[in-house]
């Protein structure tokens, strides 16, 4: 048996998982969230006591984190937890024990995913031989290159959601002003990304919001998704425009860097709750506008992964490896 792990800054899934080929068979799912634990040593613990659990012989595990892997260490990026491989591995006796980045977990699901677990954006043409690109905008905002190395997509991590964000419009510049003042610098994060809706929901409110979300409220970034799809208030609207117009470009601007010829993925929580307001032209203008490369990205395949749970899969995918 091996042990999979998806590690977010709001919720964490672990999963028992029969290694077969191509695609591991979940045999017990179960979240947990992420703040009410001190650390990941302790979830296991508690998943490890599940009667569905407690006889497996684990022989491997690998565990996507949302924060920078070195070496056998991990320090997620919105959460205060350190995460030790070595500590997981003595404390439960499981041999091989491997962390990577939550997105280069998630890269490794990307080629064994079958169809309805995908949402064809633009179908595009697939080029044998070229990369893909995975980008999943969630609590933070991830980004992942898999590297086609002889058929093989070998995935890599980045920390791409924290690198410099470039606004496009009048209406970004006024965005970046803002968070400029408050922060110093503005990051692709901290306006594609959950984290990054209540930033734009106090950069498009003057006034106070006509569908009464407070944007330092729990729940804020749903509440704000909600009101725009539902039209509930012209606000809210923008904000949600100002975040797929950034969404796509930066979607864009991966798939140039990756030269995902293969395909462009949109992953993470919040792209499935939008997919109207993914599938209305908006994103995908974004995302074509590069210039002299128009054509080039507007051959690229761009899906969204439907999934939930493509992280632990993924995870999964690597663990069946060691």
């Amino acid at each position: 048996m091996i042990l999979a792990g998806d590690v977010g800054g709001t919720k964490t899934l672990l999963g028992l998982f029969d290694p077969q080929p191509v695609r591991p068979e979940p045999l017990h799912v179960r979240s947990f969230s992420t703040t009410e634990f001190e650390s990941l040593s302790e979830m296991i613990a508690a998943f490890a006591a599940d009667e569905h659990v407690r006889q497996a012989r684990i022989g491997a595990a690998a565990f996507g984190v949302a924060g920078p892997v070195l070496g056998s260490q991990a320090e997620l990026t919105n959460v205060p937890f350190t995460i030790d491989a070595l500590d997981v591995s003595q404390r439960f006796g499981i041999t091989h024990v491997k962390l990577l980045n939550d997105l280069e977990a998630m890269a490794y699901a990307v080629p064994v995913l079958e169809g309805d677990e995908l949402h064809v954006l633009q179908a595009g043409v697939a080029l044998r031989g070229g990369n893909m690109g995975l980008i999943a905008a969630g609590t933070g905002l991830g980004q992942a290159i898999l590297h086609n190395v002889e058929g093989r997509f070998i995935p890599s991590p980045t920390e791409a959601g924290h690198a410099d964000w470039a606004p496009r419009t009048d209406r970004d510049i006024a965005v970046l002003r803002m968070l400029r003042e408050e922060r110093g610098r503005a990051e692709v994060e901290d306006v594609v990304s959950g984290k990054g809706l209540p930033n734009l929901h106090r950069a498009t409110h003057s006034s106070p919001c006509a569908a009464g979300i407070a944007p330092d409220a729990p729940g804020a970034p749903a509440a704000i998704t909600s009101a725009a799809l539902d039209r509930r208030c012209p606000q809210c609207i923008q904000a949600l425009e100002i975040f797929v117009d950034a969404y796509g470009a930066e979607a864009g601007n991966l798939g140039l860097r990756a030269m995902a010829t293969a395909g462009l993925f949109i992953g993470g929580g919040i792209a499935p709750k939008i997919l109207p307001a993914l599938t209305d032209g908006r994103f995908l203008r974004a995302f074509r506008d590069k210039g002299a490369m128009h054509p080039l990205v507007e051959r690229m395949p761009v899906k969204v992964i439907l999934n939930a749970e493509a992280g632990l899969l993924g995870a999964a995918v690597f663990a069946a490896g060691l």
